[in-house]
């Protein structure tokens, strides 16, 4: 990907700017953004910038669907949620043109950005950037419409999930050999914990992109975790700033610094927990039914199996909350074909996750988490972890509660010492 010829051409003062729903959610703030352009591009940089919809509105649309359709095609509703973008971008343009600066809007497929075929949640295949190229050495500045895309096959229209224009910004700066790119949102930067559940959380200056990554899956929502992928693999830092104010912001990029042991915590209310009960103890029934889950794009989060003394096993798994119709649905038609014996679903729960890359190379860290959970009176129904992530499940009602526990005892971003591991 990212590695044609169309590629090679690096534009040393080229910045890529992205501006989040809320720094566009009006006339006000849309000159706002202007100004900032405006400031970017009288430095001497060219400016490339990727724009959401406008305040609420990829919300509103959604709601309207459901209005009149209780099951509405993914075709159209990736054709009426592209909509809002479209509008921010000629806004944008507009406000820009105006004050004697030369902008140009572009649409996800007028900008080259080429996806795969998932209505909703398409990925980022290539990007054919000629006219975004020709219009840059006019000396224009390039707004482009995020979160969209078209697929060169059936030439339809596509979405790339919620947070897509993101990933839209990371990837054109890294098709268009950008040094950087400029996420403006509407917080200071990425902090040790959402400051709305915990006052005293603290913001980063810094972090790894794999810590970040993890933190974004954990349901951090300050960045779309295929934003973090494509800065990674394609070595493009990502500076998250405030639209509202001059700030330091977080970078987002790789770093030689031994990292603390604990950065952050995150926390996700968005998925829901499906368990399939007393499973065939046998080869080939996770494959089923994780293969049947897969085929149908469902996606699976965290799996627990727990296997009996009577030849069963009761198999758990995550998904998000808006597939959980589809997932069990797709759970009984498999429980049936290997004679499970029930499946259950319970949408009432959350995700705290700690994350950290000092964890690996540090024990104790999982033990104080489950004190620190017990102390605190949270069950843990599900743990999953990885080499700098520890995720637990426990009830949606307690999730404020939990991370408030692990963010006093580990208060991030902490060394060994202060985790006292």
């Amino acid at each position: 990907m990212f590695g044609g010829e169309t590629f090679q051409t690096v534009v040393m003062s080229l910045v890529v700017q992205k501006f989040g729903g809320t720094s566009l959610a009006d006339a006000v703030r849309i000159r706002a953004v202007a100004d900032r352009v405006e400031s970017t591009r009288r430095e001497g940089h060219d400016v490339v910038v990727v724009v959401s919809a406008m305040g609420e509105t990829t919300d509103q649309l959604v709601a309207l669907a459901a209005e009149v359709s209780e099951d509405p095609s993914p075709r159209e509703m990736d054709m009426l949620l592209s909509a809002g973008e479209r509008i921010s971008m000629a806004l944008l343009s507009i406000s820009l043109n105006s004050r004697g600066i030369p902008a140009v809007s572009y649409t996800g497929s007028q900008a080259g950005i080429l996806t795969d075929s998932s209505h909703g949640s398409a990925k980022i295949l290539d990007i054919r950037g000629t006219r975004v190229r020709d219009s840059l050495a006019q000396g224009r500045v390039v707004i482009v419409a995020g979160f969209q895309g078209v697929d060169p096959e059936s030439k339809e229209i596509t979405t790339l999930g919620r947070g897509g224009s993101d990933a839209t910004a990371v990837a054109l700066a890294a098709a268009l050999g950008a040094d950087s790119v400029e996420i403006y949102t509407d917080v200071d930067g990425v902090f040790t914990a959402d400051p709305r559940m915990v006052p005293d959380a603290m913001k980063l200056d810094e972090i790894p992109f794999d810590e970040m990554l993890e933190l974004s899956a954990g349901g951090a929502g300050v960045l779309m975790s295929r934003a973090v992928e494509f800065g990674r693999n394609f070595e493009i830092p990502i500076h998250v700033k405030s639209s509202f104010h001059d700030g330091e912001g977080t970078w987002v990029r790789e770093s030689p610094m031994e990292q603390a042991i604990v950065s952050g915590i995150a926390h996700d209310r968005s998925e829901a927990k499906v368990t399939v009960n007393r499973v065939p103890d046998r080869p080939g029934v996770a494959a089923a039914l994780f293969g049947s889950l897969a085929a149908a794009g469902v996606n699976v989060d965290m799996i627990v199996q727990n296997v009996s003394h009577d030849g069963s096993t009761d198999i758990s798994f995550t998904v998000p909350r808006a597939n959980l119709v589809d997932a069990e649905r797709i759970a009984k038609q498999v429980a049936d074909e290997i004679d499970a014996e029930s499946v259950d679903v319970d949408a009432d729960i959350a995700k705290v996750s700690l994350v950290g890359a000092g964890m690996k190379s540090h024990p104790g860290v999982a033990a104080k988490v489950f004190e620190t959970l017990a102390s605190a009176g949270i069950n843990i129904e599900m743990i999953s972890t990885s080499t700098i992530r520890i995720s637990c499940v426990v009830r949606a009602d307690e999730v404020e509660e939990a991370v408030q526990a692990l963010h006093t005892a580990f208060d991030p971003p902490a060394t060994y010492e202060e985790v006292g591991a």
